[in-house]
């Protein structure tokens, strides 16, 4: 179904456009699950009942970037029929190098709508919603409402943001799958899946472990719920580029004024390569699928 974008928050706007509520259950007499022949692949490794859970799902993602992009993309072609796209921004020039959405046509268009029209096209029967807008403390009822969803993906790359995320849904016990740093690396077989508490030799991970518990009081001494997809490379610092000089250091071109966050909100801009981000979100999309597909 199509959308339009729903508006920032601030004191004196409304409230965003929130996602519509579960559709009512089917009465006895609707027809039975049937596959279609475009996931005919994904149905011979899943069988049927799983491929008729992963079609009844409801499955959020929170930020549509280099990692959630390619998430979306894993979800929507393994048979997800019900997904809500969250993200605020506009696509950039500097999204083009690891973003499934950034192309020259689509620079200072709304990611989650791109996003949206892509999966769309991929799969007409799918029921997608974009919403624009940032997660935060203020939005959070709105936008993540108490049994809305199966499971949500988080590729939001705040800190504040994704810790109050993370906390909410550990709070609320909803499945969540979080991507931790996957800026500074170029290699994609050094990505590993845990849960939180068991993540290694990543300062990201570790900085969102110590944040949780000192600021949300959640545990992460011990199995916390939350699946984490982190790398174990070690993390390169950003090199300068010759145009750096012409302006006196890193300029950022974002199509738009992001009050929530900016390139200028950032100590500094790292580094990113399409074969690391895109297998952080493939990842994530596969820990999604996996467990909805086994009812696990």
């Amino acid at each position: 179904m199509s959308t339009q974008p729903t508006p920032s928050l601030s004191p004196s706007a409304p409230s965003p456009a929130v996602p519509s509520a579960p559709e009512a259950s089917p009465s006895p007499l609707a027809r039975p699950f049937k596959l279609s022949r475009r996931f005919d692949r994904t149905g011979r490794l899943l069988g049927d009942p799983g491929m008729e859970r992963l079609a009844a799902a409801r499955v959020v993602v929170f930020g549509v970037g280099g990692v959630g992009s390619y998430a979306v993309e894993g979800l929507v072609r393994s048979g997800i029929g019900h997904l809500t796209l969250v993200d605020h921004d506009d696509v950039c020039v500097t999204n083009t190098n690891r973003q499934l959405h950034a192309t020259v046509k689509g620079v200072g268009k709304s990611k989650a709508e791109l996003m949206a029209q892509r999966c769309r096209d991929i799969n007409p029967d799918v029921q997608v919603e974009a919403v624009r807008e940032f997660y935060r403390a203020e939005s959070a009822e709105q936008l993540l409402p108490p049994g809305r969803y199966d499971f949500v993906v988080d590729a939001i790359d705040n800190v504040k943001a994704k810790l109050h995320l993370l906390h909410r849904c550990v709070t609320m016990g909803m499945p969540v799958v979080s991507s931790m740093g996957a800026a500074g690396r170029l290699d994609p077989t050094a990505i590993r899946v845990e849960d939180l508490s068991e993540t290694h030799m990543d300062p990201f991970a570790k900085d969102i472990r110590k944040l949780l518990k000192r600021k949300h009081g959640v545990e992460t001494d011990r199995h916390t719920g939350i699946t984490a997809v982190y790398s174990i490379e070690v993390r390169r610092q950003p090199v300068a580029l010759r145009y750096d000089d012409a302006t006196d250091g890193f300029l950022c071109v974002c199509p738009q004024d992001n009050e929530f966050h900016t390139c200028d909100h950032r100590t500094q801009i790292d580094g990113s390569a399409v074969f690391v981000t895109s297998a952080f979100g493939m990842n994530a999309a596969g820990v999604v699928v996996r467990r909805i597909a086994s009812a696990r």
